[in-house]
């Protein structure tokens, strides 16, 4: 942020770093060990009395002395100038605290230059004493240049007390100091047994040239040992968080720690192989095979220690991007930009937002991404996402995945970057234009009903406010067409009576929707989707658009569960509230006691396209286009490992349900992974970029400007929204995943996300998607009038036995039949037709206010009625008239 960036848009400054790097540390590994090597040989050679190992000393002295002084010194200082200019902020911290340590390596590295070339060009001149004193002069050397760069290097992952003190010698001798000096030290036996084989290999005397190679191979298997102990240490030494980070949820460290442990076996198998006898050609190929995996070993090294102090280039002090973490606070309240020495844009206008994006993009992106790229390039990691996606990306970004630093700047440097990536890099529209909303008028005709001749009320709901059809079928399918309806009888009097014996409840849609197979291509799928025991449990194959229901004892009502009605309809219109008429039949006589019309609300309105890309599915109205089915299916894979979008390539789509619990659907998934509520919930909280209801209606169908706004009960014209029950999304998922104590990955994402209601997560009531919701009673105390700002949340029923939808009266009339379903609770106002959800208090009371309310008890009682038997507010007029229009 204080220094001018390098751009790199191609082939990254992490990747120049890597070339250069590995390279280097290869051969300066090679320049410690390679020191042990010469003084250990060479006195083996006066050991031995023998000249030829003396020759073989010299003459690999030479090409030891080119490798690590030459090309070693031009690489290293390669490195300084590359890192300098990638990563400048960083380069300083560690030039500044380690000052006096940088100016003692050189000290010990000018000890080693002047060791080696005395050894070298007096070898010959030398007597016993004086070569051993001065090869080892060397390796001692060399061996505390390592100690003294060791130190500054484990420092970057393992800080330790430095954060708190910045003291030289906490940096210094930090908790990964010594496994990682241990460590390295055996890195560099083993390799300078490999360069041992270079020089040996080339020798013509086959018996003396198998000797040396065997003797070099012994440096290679005896530290092995030493190796694999030294890196467990090195691992443990690492603090858990970090290594949670590193090991357990960043997927690029996989392939390099394959990398490391592949290589140590094949670099160990080579060494036991070159023991062998065998011809010099082969000897030459085995050498060369070694010499090479031995680049990839240290490479891989060295890539899983870099990766592992993501975020952080200096752990807990410095991100990847060069922004200081104590500085967070002050740039998310001033913004980046303001601060940012060299950047040209400080203000954001709509004129140069795409600009400013650049710019954000340059300091907090192009530090780990590439642009059309080879390494980590941003395109592909965002081109199926919008604007909306890419916003929420980044407004997430080193949450769940906490090897990515988090976006700093305040909300519109954002969305200048979400501009950047998804307009100008992407050719995403911005801000799409809103599709009009098609809605074809309905009929709103209330059934008759004569509260002076009739004997009957026939009351009948949907149980929940809104079924949503996820539509999607060849790809997944979140949930299947499948609706519910359930019917009370009552015989009208001065003590009324619930009739459940002598009758049949009937059922049967409005014309044009008995044909959803039409539409909606389930039913091809659905032996696939559901298999066996879902298709059980869900019961899609019993149950038409008409048909009878059946008594539940258990609920005391009559229901039909299962009903595959989809929103469109035969006329190729969109409605997401269906009619069914439901009527009661004397079972001797067939005489219809009373007729009633239901709405069987489901919607095909996910919002899933608002963040993954790709059109309405149905005529721009509705519906997951194949183009957002496999942008999810591909993230799915991706995040996740599985390979859903081949197995529905191959004719095989799942099921969510499969795996993921859900009560919904009486699913007990595989046991293993969360619920679905749960998993998706909690997932997508992390990258919300708000945490209010705007963030609810982005999936749910409940926006007041979309196609099914299925928010349309009383508590929604009051203002409440999604989070005065349910909590903010945080809160929502907190709950959720508290109630999956024992699956996996929860503890991990319950460290991810925030309460904004409760204090800490620990106050927050864990709950079972489904069979646990906010309870009415929660605000409604005593069914009296709730308290000024009632909210709902973290007040869950404690059983299904308590839900709304299962609760049922003194009088053995469920809460439902009266008030109507969840979140479409009398008076309700329907956008297709103001009164659709509410035909049945006007065919009885005339009125849109709940049954029986208003003090119309003669609507069951047949007369007015003086005293409560249901709960106080039967017994007077309904509060919020000015709803009543």
């Amino acid at each position: 942020m204080n220094y001018p960036i390098w751009e790199l848009v191609k082939i990254g400054g992490g990747t120049l770093i890597a070339l250069i790097s590995i390279l280097h540390v290869y051969i300066s590994h090679l320049a410690v060990g390679g020191g042990l090597f010469i003084w250990l040989t060479d006195r083996k050679g006066f050991a031995e009395s023998d000249k030829d190992i003396h020759a073989y000393v010299k003459k690999h002295t030479w090409f030891f002395l080119l490798l690590t002084m030459v090309f070693g010194g031009v690489t290293g200082v390669g490195i300084w100038f590359i890192i300098a200019l990638v990563s400048p902020a960083a380069t300083s911290t560690l030039i500044h605290n380690f000052v006096f340590g940088w100016a003692i390596e050189w000290v010990f590295f000018l000890g080693e230059i002047t060791a080696l070339l005395l050894y070298y060009y007096r070898f010959d001149k030398l007597d016993k004493k004086g070569r051993i004193t001065l090869s080892f002069l060397y390796f001692l050397f060399a061996w505390l240049s390592l100690v003294i760069i060791n130190g500054i290097l484990s420092f970057m992952l393992t800080p330790g007390a430095w954060l708190e003190t910045a003291g030289f010698w906490d940096g210094f001798f930090n908790p990964t100091y010594f496994p990682s000096l241990v460590f390295r030290t055996a890195m560099t036996i083993m390799i300078a047994g490999i360069f041992g084989y270079v020089t040996i290999v080339f020798r013509k005397e086959s018996e003396f040239r198998t000797r040396m190679i065997k003797y070099c191979s012994k440096w290679i298997i005896y530290p092995v040992t030493a190796l694999i102990l030294f890196a467990v240490w090195y691992y443990f030494a690492i603090p858990g968080d970090i290594r949670e980070t590193a090991f357990a949820l960043n997927p690029q460290t996989i392939p390099f720690t394959n990398i490391f442990i592949i290589a140590t076996v094949v670099i160990l198998i080579g060494a036991v192989l070159l023991m062998l006898k065998m011809g010099k050609g082969v000897q030459k190929a085995a050498v060369f095979v070694v010499l090479i995996i031995g680049l990839f070993w240290i490479g891989g090294f060295e890539y899983l220690r870099e990766i592992a102090r993501k975020p952080f280039v200096i752990n807990e002090y410095m991100y990847s991007t060069s922004i200081l973490k104590k500085d967070m606070e002050k740039l998310n309240t001033e913004g980046v930009l303001k601060n940012a020495k060299w950047s040209a844009v400080k203000d954001i206008n709509s004129s140069n937002i795409a600009e400013a994006g650049r710019e954000l993009f340059n300091i907090q992106c192009l530090s780990c991404h590439t642009i059309d790229g080879i390494r980590n390039d941003i395109l592909p990691r965002t081109n199926t996402y919008t604007f909306m996606g890419v916003k929420s990306l980044i407004a997430g970004q080193g949450r769940v995945r906490k090897y990515m630093p988090p976006f700093i700047g305040a909300p519109e440097e954002m969305d200048a970057l979400a501009v950047f990536i998804s307009g100008k890099l992407n050719g995403k529209e911005i801000i799409p234009e809103p599709e009009p909303i098609k809605i074809t008028p309905v009929s709103e005709d209330v059934p008759e009903f004569d509260k002076r001749k009739d004997d009957y009320v026939l009351l009948a709901w949907n149980d929940l406010g809104m079924h949503c059809i996820s539509d999607s079928d060849p790809w997944f399918v979140i949930l299947p067409p499948a609706n519910t309806l359930e019917a009370q009888l009552i015989k009208r009097g001065s003590v009324p009576a619930i009739v459940t014996e002598g009758v049949k409840i009937r059922y049967k849609v409005e014309k044009g929707f008995e044909n959803p197979s039409k539409h909606v291509d389930f039913w091809k799928w659905a032996k696939t989707l559901l298999g066996a025991d879902l298709e059980e449990n869900v019961g899609i194959a019993g149950n038409g658009l008409s048909g009878e229901m059946k008594f539940n004892e258990e609920r005391n009502s009559f229901i039909v569960e299962a009903i595959p009605v989809a929103p469109y309809t035969d006329e190729g219109t969109y409605n997401p509230y269906p009619l069914f008429t439901v009527e009661a039949v004397d079972e001797e006589s067939g005489e219809v006691l009373m007729s009633t019309k239901v709405v069987a609300p489901t919607s095909t309105e996910m919002g899933c396209r608002n963040c993954h890309g790709g059109p309405w599915k149905k005529d721009g109205i509705s519906g997951l286009s194949d183009e957002t089915a496999v942008n999810i299916l591909q993230a799915h894979d991706r995040l996740s490992g599985t390979d859903l979008y081949q197995q529905a390539l191959d004719g095989k789509p799942m099921m969510c349900q499969a795996c993921h619990s859900d009560p919904a659907v009486k699913s007990e998934g595989d046991g293993v992974r969360r619920s679905l509520s749960a998993s998706i919930h909690s997932w997508h909280a992390n990258y919300a970029f708000s945490n209010n209801g705007d963030a609810c209606v982005l999936c749910h169908p409940s926006t007041k400007e979309g196609n099914t706004r299925c928010n349309r009960g009383v508590h929604s014209r009051l203002g409440f929204d999604c989070t005065s029950c349910h909590g903010k999304f945080s809160d929502h998922a907190i709950a959720l995943l508290k109630g999956e104590a024992n699956k996996a990955g929860t503890d991990h994402l319950l460290s991810t996300l925030v309460p904004v209601q409760a204090e800490t997560v620990e106050e927050v009531n864990p709950r079972t998607p489904w069979l646990q919701e906010p309870d009415c009673l929660g605000c409604h105390e005593d069914f009296e009038k709730p308290g000024d700002d009632p909210v709902a949340f973290n007040k869950w029923t404690e059983g299904p036995e308590e839900l709304y939808r299962i609760r049922t009266g003194n009088a053995e009339v469920r809460c439902e039949a009266c008030h109507n379903s969840p979140h479409v609770i009398y008076p309700a106002v329907n956008h297709y037709s103001q009164n659709r959800d509410n035909l049945q208090p006007l065919q009885y009371s005339g009125k849109t206010v709940p049954i029986g309310a208003d003090m119309t008890c003669e609507t069951c009682h047949k007369q007015k009625m003086e005293d409560n038997l249901h709960h106080e507010n039967i017994v007077r007029m309904f509060r919020n008239r000015d709803l009543l229009k």
